[in-house]
């Protein structure tokens, strides 16, 4: 197979420009993203970088895609075990070199891809959403959406393996408080540190506040008519936070229920869908294209389970009784208790904000996902079942468990024809086993209760 790039005049541009703006970076991490939500990669000398972009080879294991969410290879049909674990071909992703900002050394970063390549890969998430994305211009339409993420600030030491609140920089206490304007100048400087090196890579965030947690934030970014560039964005995002905490003596997680006792982290995603005259498509027909978007959504919401809540610990954010976490699909006008929210707006705004993922999903499956659900709502034509403002118990129910949210997702022909029948199937056979990976130990707890 020829896994030789094409030469991109621009491309190349771009990284002899950046090698002139930044003459101290010699060495650049090439990444890409797993199904488990994960960068992985390989580090370069930043001239085999332009060497690359000048159509260089350049190629990489086709399944690192595949590993489970603690770097285990499971058998799924013939990869990994019986296929020679072969290269695919990868191309970089114009527009996604910079300059890391969290790293003592200089160093930068880019993106790699197998979309656009001469062997794309079905089940690399960022390809998942490009067919996707491709799809819906071919039919008109053109989303526009924009990411919040919310994250935990934690100690670096465990309190018996589990996670506490970071020590209060200024007193030297442990942060407890929730909801506190305060909590953004106790934190300022790794929070501020996070903003800075965000923008340092083109990452156009926003409004910063605290949450319900201790040392719990959500940082969000503008609206983006560029839906691939802003999953890239969020993925990167939360590495930032990562490293920036690591700089500062703490840690970051997104891990969505690290607490019982307190709020879970969400992912939330705010779309809305415009056709090739600028109109908004939601606000269609008095508001009747709103509602068929809903019911569409409402409808994936059962059979993509294992896409918005990604592991074992992602599933306690439904059934802790803690606040806006929905414990079934539902939707509602300005209700944050309700999974597809629909923020008060002018008509050319009108959009779909769906609170049902969790921090640590992969944003380019929840988008990917989110979109084809309003792609089929539209199709379909269909009203949703009352919002919670007409009907306090309105709402579907939804899988709360790996094993049965897996079998749903395995069984939706719609949910294969969206998004690929080949990725629907690995994807739920490496959640499957990931989840009795996790489920393969007798706990402490056992012993206490059964023994």
């Amino acid at each position: 197979m020829n896994t030789r790039t094409t030469a991109d005049d621009s491309l190349l541009q771009e990284v002899r420009t950046f090698r002139q703006q930044h003459p101290d970076i010699q060495n650049v991490d090439l990444l890409g993203f797993d199904l488990a939500g994960r960068f992985h990669g390989k580090r370069y000398p930043i001239d085999q970088i332009e060497k690359i972009a000048a159509g260089g080879m350049l190629k990489y294991p086709q399944n690192m895609l595949l590993l489970g969410t603690q770097g285990r290879v499971y058998r799924i049909d013939d990869y990994a075990f019986a296929d020679g674990d072969p290269d695919t071909p990868r191309r970089l992703v114009p527009g996604s070199l910079v300059r890391v900002g969290w790293q003592r050394e200089p160093l930068a970063q880019m993106l790699m891809t197998s979309g656009d390549t001469a062997a794309p890969v079905c089940f690399e998430p960022r390809e998942v959403l490009a067919q996707v994305l491709q799809r819906l211009r071919r039919k008109g339409m053109q989303p526009t959406v924009a990411f919040e993420l919310e994250f935990y600030l934690v100690d670096r030491q465990r309190q018996d393996g589990l996670p506490q609140a970071p020590r209060d920089p200024l007193t030297g206490l442990q942060d407890q408080t929730a909801f506190d304007i305060d909590s953004l100048y106790r934190f300022s400087e790794v929070l501020q540190d996070i903003v800075r090196c965000a923008q340092l890579q083109g990452i156009d965030t926003t409004t910063m506040l605290s949450e319900d947690g201790p040392s719990q934030f959500e940082i969000n970014f503008n609206h983006s008519s560029d839906p691939l560039r802003a999953a890239d964005h969020s993925a990167m995002f939360c590495r930032i936070v990562r490293g920036v905490a690591q700089q500062h003596g703490c840690e970051a997680s997104f891990m969505a229920k690290p607490y019982l006792q307190h709020a879970g982290s969400g992912m939330h995603l705010h779309v809305s869908l415009y056709g090739e005259d600028g109109e908004n498509l939601l606000s269609r027909h008095e508001g009747a294209a709103l509602r068929h978007a809903v019911a569409g959504c409402l409808a994936w919401i059962p059979h993509t389970m294992p896409i918005h809540a990604p592991n074992h610990n992602a599933f306690r954010r439904y059934t802790s009784g803690t606040v806006n976490a929905a414990s079934r699909a539902s939707w509602g006008l300005e209700n944050r208790d309700a999974c597809l929210r629909i923020p008060q707006s002018e008509p050319k705004d009108l959009r779909i904000e769906h609170r049902l993922s969790g921090a640590n999903a992969n944003p380019y499956l929840v988008l990917a996902a989110v979109l084809s659900a309003i792609e089929y709502g539209l199709e379909q034509g269909r009203e949703p079942i009352p919002s919670l403002n007409e009907e306090r118990s309105s709402g579907v129910e939804f899988p709360t468990d790996m094993l049965e949210a897996v079998r749903r997702m395995a069984g939706a022909d719609f949910v294969q024809a969206a998004l690929g029948a080949e990725f629907v199937n690995v994807f739920c056979q490496n959640k499957r086993q990931d989840q009795l990976a996790f489920m393969d130990v007798i706990t402490p707890r056992e012993c206490q209760w059964f023994l």
